[in-house]
């Protein structure tokens, strides 16, 4: 009876294992990837400064009153172009035609004490005023006569009182030409003083007219008609925007390369395909320390006031400065996890290394470190490739395909 069981159970495992299928074999690899290959090359360039900006106007003032009244005119509003010396305002000007009147009459009284006919006539020396003439008169009048009468005293013929008499009115003509002299005098300083309270007064009536002070357009009214206004208080704002400033931030090692009246072409996003030119005009003696930059303004011409302050603006600056660098095509340059790599092949095997880029130069871009003048660098099959991955260079050139046979009509 155990002889039959083993036996039964031999069968059952024989029957198993004929009936059992073998594992699928993993497929075997076709060998290296195929991969083209590029030289990075050097190459002479031109070194060019690209930098953003902003635009701001060239002269950007507030206008404000500088007397006060009530706004009886307002001319112009948001966005007109004013020239210089045109009229924005005018403020009643009542009370300061009454000061200039008062003033002037003040000084013509002035003037004709000193007897002069017009505020513009100028008395040169005191002794050349009327009543200084008059006590000068008065005491050459007084000097002979007490001559004679001292020559009569002196003779026994006149009497002595005569002579006190005689002297103490020479002495009086004496005192009163001096004060005389110095009345004068303080009249002229008042004229002086007359006259400037008078010009004061009326620069405060041509006040009363705000003008423009350039050629500007109006960036923001701030007065209405019939508002009253206190001395300072603004009115318009304007810019000047013929030419205008472009201030670019530049990097510190391209200092050398930036000099003053260089010419800039710029970009501008709202005219897309046009180019304007402007000449650098100022550059900072300093260098921002947190940025590492410095700027730059660009003197651009806007006759046609196209270019509005605060737009962003794409600026290059050719320079003469050439270089010989090492490039490579974009192509061959892979980014991933936050580097650029570019997958160098020698001897069949790829060895990936950082590289450090620079500038762009059309299909190339410069390399700052990483690969070397005359070494293979991949350019395709990049997303496969890393440091000892095996490959063949293939750099022949690929074929075009047959073209299909058309068929005839029938």
């Amino acid at each position: 009876m155990p002889s039959s069981r083993f036996l039964l159970l031999g069968l059952l495992v024989c029957a198993a294992g004929c009936n059992k299928q073998q594992a699928p074999v993993a497929a075997k690899s076709d060998g290296p990837l195929t991969v083209r290959t590029v030289l990075a090359k050097g190459r002479e360039i031109q070194r060019n400064v690209e930098s953003v900006g902003t635009f701001y106007p060239m002269e950007e003032a507030i206008i404000s009153a500088e007397v006060e009244g009530r706004a009886e005119e307002v001319r112009h509003d948001l966005g007109d172009l004013v020239n210089a010396g045109e009229v924005l305002v005018r403020i009643n000007d009542e009370e300061q035609r009454y000061q200039v009147a008062q003033s002037e009459a003040q000084l013509r009284q002035s003037l004709e004490r000193l007897g002069l006919k017009t505020e513009k006539e100028r008395l040169q020396d005191a002794r050349e005023a009327p009543d200084v003439r008059r006590a000068q008169a008065e005491l050459n009048e007084a000097d002979q006569r007490l001559k004679r009468t001292r020559s009569l005293v002196d003779q026994n013929i006149g009497a002595k009182s005569d002579l006190d008499a005689a002297t103490s009115r020479q002495q009086a003509m004496k005192a009163a030409y001096d004060a005389t002299i110095n009345q004068t005098r303080n009249l002229m300083q008042e004229v002086e003083r007359f006259k400037a309270v008078l010009d004061l007064q009326r620069k405060k009536l041509r006040d009363t007219t705000v003008k423009a002070p350039f050629r500007a357009y109006v960036k923001e009214r701030q007065v209405t008609v019939g508002q009253y206004l206190r001395a300072n208080s603004p009115l318009f704002v304007l810019v000047k925007t013929d030419p205008i400033r472009l201030r670019v931030e530049i990097p510190e090692r391209m200092a050398p390369w930036v000099k003053l009246n260089q010419q800039v072409d710029i970009s501008v996003e709202a005219f897309e395909g046009r180019r304007f030119q402007g000449k650098i005009w100022r550059i900072s003696p300093t260098v921002d320390q947190n940025k590492r930059t410095f700027v730059a303004e660009v003197l651009v011409a806007n006759g046609a006031g196209e270019l509005k302050p605060g737009s962003y603006a794409r600026a290059h600056v050719p320079t003469s400065r050439l270089e010989k660098v090492t490039v490579l095509p974009q192509r061959a340059v892979y980014y991933i996890m936050g580097s650029n790599k570019a997958f160098v092949v020698k001897d069949g095997v790829v060895e990936a290394r950082d590289v450090k880029m620079g500038d762009r130069f059309e299909s190339d871009v410069e390399i700052l470190e990483g690969v070397e003048d005359g070494e293979a660098v991949a350019s395709t099959q990049l997303a496969k490739l890393d440091t000892g991955v095996k490959v063949r260079v293939n750099n022949d050139p690929p074929k075009k395909e047959a073209a299909a046979p058309q068929k005839k009509a029938e």
